[in-house]
């Protein structure tokens, strides 16, 4: 019998609802039931498509970490391009916030959806989890980090991989909790301004790790190179 006009078929439905449950609960409170529940399919739907809830977990990474890694390095690289190293260096942050901010339709970002249930997971600090999340963003956020280190002569790597990670908080919340603005600021601002919110967070990052350069110190020894 065919789908009524309009109807997402049943792996996009598990897709979906698997995505919105554990941004709720997390992973480990949510149960295959109440992912179905929530698809309007039975729990062979999803042993069927996933196998298990952490290949329905894996998947949801691989939808939305796919196209968003390939967005990121894109505009990574049209940054790096960049001469001025301060401008370069905004740009770099930028490139790196903007495709978390775009709508949850669109794959190449995820939205606040999404990103809060890469918080909730990473705050449960499930191990199988823990290794879907490092495949999915340590390339990219590798990248991320020598595109920066050369922008800031003199810094320690390992001072640099701390403020990303600062940087990557900031995101979180941002994205989770946006209503805190407005109420803290008493509406003056608006925390769903995704283009302010990302200039805030840029502006915050670039003079954070600004701060780590050392002009004068000697070069830093290049990363060493991943034999995989």
């Amino acid at each position: 019998m065919p789908r009524p006009s309009g109807a997402i078929d049943p792996r996009t439905a598990i897709l979906e609802a698997g995505e919105k449950r554990f941004s709720e609960s997390g992973f480990g409170a949510v149960a295959l039931r109440e992912i179905a529940r929530e698809a309007k399919v039975n729990v062979g739907s999803i042993t069927y498509h996933f196998g298990n809830k952490l290949g329905l977990l894996e998947a949801i990474y691989e939808r939305h970490t796919r196209p968003m890694n390939a967005r990121r390095l894109e505009l990574i690289g049209e940054a790096t391009r960049i001469e001025d190293p301060a401008k370069r260096l905004k740009a770099i942050l930028r490139a790196y916030l903007l495709p978390a901010f775009t709508s949850s339709d669109d794959l190449a970002g995820g939205g606040a959806r999404f990103t809060r249930m890469r918080a909730m997971l990473s705050a449960e600090g499930n191990p199988q989890a823990r290794e879907i999340i490092a495949r999915a963003f340590d390339a990219t956020t590798r990248a991320f980090i020598d595109a920066i280190a050369a922008c800031l002569p003199g810094a320690r790597r390992e001072d640099i991989v701390w403020r990303s990670q600062f940087l990557l908080g900031s995101l979180y919340y941002t994205l989770m909790n946006p209503q805190r603005i407005d109420r803290l600021s008493d509406g003056t601002a608006d925390g769903s301004d995704q283009e302010t919110a990302i200039e805030q967070i840029v502006e915050a990052s670039f003079a954070s790790l600004r701060a780590l350069a050392r002009p004068d110190a000697e070069p830093a020894p290049e990363p060493a190179q991943s034999s995989l």
